[in-house]
């Protein structure tokens, strides 16, 4: 592997993934690095592969974990892995085949398929073989067939703040809905871009001198929505999203397996750094909602 790898891909960990899920993620082929990140303390595994980098984290938590393998990641591109969601082993392949296409392109939103965690037959099958960038067809919606490789336009972060959110709980916001994502995870990203706006992102956590904004959670989120911000142009595309088949298998578990997250520290960092775009106003309120609503329902069941 030569000293700047074409793709990074960084996981934190608390350690517990699965013997399959490090040998599926070990069988990714290509210049690659493995950063896992790990927090304070944490034993971590013996690897021998030369393409794994481990790391700690100064402070407990996602956020910390995540940012750790950001700063530290080297290749020429980036992507957020969670350890027990699979990525396709020719994804270093289709990494250099997009941007050798697109080099204007911000990222390569990958095609996920969902699957429930219990379904050992469908986590376990071989990969498909993947489409050549230059034989897909591009446009501008996902059609009912999943084969064109779809425009991904930038998140609308100019729209206006809706009242309602504010003043009602139950209320939605509608500037979710579209082709724009929001998510930094999953999605192959050009690593200069991460890293400025992750510079930023960091230096937006401090509070005076001395005090920093940390949270626990929702830094997938809010750094994918950061970056769009930091480098906004109004109606843009900056990057496609690929078609099937599958590039990413996202693992998915029942809420009781889950470990309770409120989102909207994270979320307020955006509000704090991007005060002018009422999308961000849309999306604390909903998330401030959402916390006390999910705190309450903890509350009840203790």
């Amino acid at each position: 592997m030569t000293n700047s790898p074409i793709l990074s891909i960084v996981t934190p960990t608390l350690g517990k993934f699965s013997e399959h899920w490090l040998q599926q993620l070990l069988a990714i082929q290509g210049e690659v690095e493995f950063i896992l990140v790990y927090p304070p303390g944490a034993v971590t595994p013996s690897l021998e592969d030369p393409r794994v980098k481990t790391f700690h984290s100064l402070y407990q938590g996602e956020t910390a974990q995540r940012a750790v393998g950001l700063l530290n990641a080297s290749g020429q591109y980036v992507l957020a892995l969670d350890d027990d969601d699979f990525l396709h082993p020719e994804v270093v392949a289709l990494a250099k085949d997009y941007f050798d296409n697109f080099p204007q392109s911000w990222l390569l939103r990958l095609y996920k398929e969902k699957i429930d965690y219990l379904d050992e037959e469908r986590i376990k099958a071989p990969w498909p073989e993947l489409p050549a960038i230059n034989q897909l067809n591009v446009s501008r919606k996902r059609q009912d067939k999943y084969q064109d490789l779809v425009e991904v336009p930038i998140a609308p972060l100019d729209n206006p703040f809706e009242l309602r959110l504010a003043l009602w709980p139950y209320a939605k916001r509608k500037d979710i809905h579209g082709c724009h994502l929001e998510p930094f995870n999953n999605n192959i990203w050009k690593t200069a871009l991460v890293k400025e706006a992750l510079d930023d992102f960091v230096r937006n956590m401090r509070i005076g001198e001395i005090l920093t904004w940390l949270p626990l959670w929702g830094f997938d989120r809010a750094l994918g929505l950061f970056l769009q911000a930091k480098f906004f142009q109004k109606d843009i595309y900056i990057g496609h999203w690929m078609p099937e088949p599958n590039q990413i298998r996202y693992i998915v578990k029942p809420y009781s397996m889950k470990s309770l997250r409120i989102l909207f520290p994270s979320d307020a960092l955006l509000v704090k750094r991007f005060p002018q775009y009422g999308y961000f106003w849309n999306l604390v309120f909903e998330e401030l909602y959402n916390g006390i609503k999910t705190k309450i329902k903890s509350l009840w069941k203790a």
